[in-house]
């Protein structure tokens, strides 16, 4: 059986690669391997999926002799709080995050309120593979949700604001029909900013749909609509955001990154002027960042990378392009909401507009990234095989350094390859994109053809 887990937990299409016995099966293999008696806390995002797989994680979880919590629509990041605030056994969300309304997924969560570690997912994954032949019942309800944990979940985030207010500010947020439909305009309104909220009800049906931070466009609209100092733009389990500027201007992860980090450094509390972040991150961040006397170092793409970096090197900040930002704030554990509301602070404190701070950051280079899609995913693939698309994937990105950059990846996610191409000349970017995912596709038919 191949590894049930990719770069984020476990995810796929509902009903295809995510099922209910897959989802009994790792609830039973997480209660079944927990030692403590603590209750396990389940979050779920706004999927109409999502109900069934609660229902199964937590029959599993029940089977397994083990108690939950039942914490409803939440955000993905309110699930690692909880679990250090309530010194509770592990924790589960339910939700594929910036994937379409078709996919779902299971993140899992310890005791310390961290991803699980690879030992433990291979621990899972043997505890699901030896249940196979297990009968599924169908009988227990996840019970009422706990709104009590999510108001401590909320306060805290209020807190971390050191009393400051946001009064003054108006401010545009897409909650993208996801997670953070749930709370974020409660939490902004309450610290005196003037809010509006688009796309903020609770829809499964339509979450990450032409929205959120993997579409702009709306909340540029609103923008140019109703003007405001800056827009906030959230994934469907909001623990990322991309921030949009009163003109327009996009503030993703490598600029929130580069100008809190920058912060952070003037106030001397930057360790080693060092920043984490991934292969993803751009090539004109990097430049600028040594420029003013910073490290930048890169990982694997996935938050858990990032954490683990942050973890080995003693950083206080990282995160991915993506807007998934960890800082030391709330444990590293990436959240939107908190993110949004740090750069916000900033902005009233510094008594600076969003425009005006961002220009003060860096250039970036031009960037193009093609998602080559697949009928397969690789990781399913002969050792052979995968081996030899592999292989190709270096050869391209050994070929290019310095000024110009390319990056191959399997998607931990979908089945498909992105192929990132950078350089200062927008040209160059189109004419080497287009090249090299030509030449790996043909690669790949010939790879693959021999199966």
């Amino acid at each position: 059986m191949q590894s049930i887990f990719g770069t984020d937990g476990i995810r796929g299409r509902f009903n295809e690669e995510i099922t209910y016995s897959l989802a009994y099966k790792v609830g039973y293999a997480l209660g079944s391997s927990l030692e403590n008696k603590s209750p396990i806390i389940i979050g779920r995002d706004t999927r109409i999926s999502g109900d069934i797989l609660l229902q199964a994680i937590t029959q599993g979880i029940n089977d397994s002799g083990k108690k939950f919590i039942n914490l409803g629509i939440c955000p993905t990041p309110a699930i690692p709080f909880l679990i250090k605030q309530e010194n509770l056994g592990s924790g589960i969300m339910i939700s594929a995050s910036h994937n379409p309304p078709e996919y779902n997924g299971i993140k899992i969560f310890d005791h310390n309120g961290q991803k699980i570690t690879k030992y433990f997912e291979n621990k899972i994954q043997q505890l699901v593979e030896d249940s196979n032949n297990i009968s599924i019942p169908r009988t227990v309800l996840p019970g009422n949700t706990n709104k009590e944990l999510i108001d401590i979940y909320i306060k805290s985030l209020i807190q971390t604001m050191g009393g400051e207010n946001l009064s003054g500010l108006k401010i545009i947020l897409d909650t993208c029909y996801g997670s953070a439909a749930t709370c974020a305009k409660k939490i902004f309104h309450s610290l005196g900013a003037d809010v509006r909220v688009i796309n903020n009800s609770k829809n499964g049906l339509k979450i990450n749909m032409n929205c959120g931070s993997t579409n702009l466009k709306p909340l540029k609209k609103a923008l140019k609509e109703s003007p405001a100092d800056m827009g906030f733009s959230f994934d469907g389990d909001a623990d990322r955001v991309i921030g949009i500027d009163s003109k327009g201007n996009v503030l993703d992860g490598d600029h929130i990154l580069f100008l809190w980090g920058r912060e952070l450094m003037e106030q001397k509390i930057l360790t080693n002027n060092l920043l984490i972040s991934t292969q993803m991150a751009n090539l004109g961040f990097e430049k600028a960042w040594k420029k003013i006397g910073g490290i930048l170092h890169r990982t694997d793409v996935g938050d858990k990378h990032v954490h683990d970096a942050i973890k080995e090197k003693g950083a206080v900040l990282g995160g991915e392009q993506s807007g998934h930002i960890l800082s030391k704030i709330n444990n590293f554990s990436g959240d939107g909401i908190l993110t949004a509301l740090q750069i916000s602070k900033f902005c009233k404190k510094k008594n600076i507009n969003l425009n005006d701070w961002l220009k003060s950051s860096f250039e970036p280079y031009h960037q193009k990234l093609t998602n080559i899609n697949l009928d397969f995913n690789i990781k399913k693939l002969d050792p052979k095989n995968k081996i030899l698309i592999d292989e190709s994937i270096k050869n391209f990105q050994a070929i290019y350094s310095d000024n110009c950059r390319v990056f191959i990846r399997p998607s931990g996610t979908e089945p498909v390859i992105r192929v990132l191409v950078e350089a200062k000349n927008h040209k160059k970017v189109d004419f080497l994109s287009s090249e090299i995912t030509k030449k790996l596709l043909l690669e790949i038919d010939k790879i693959t053809n021999q199966r």
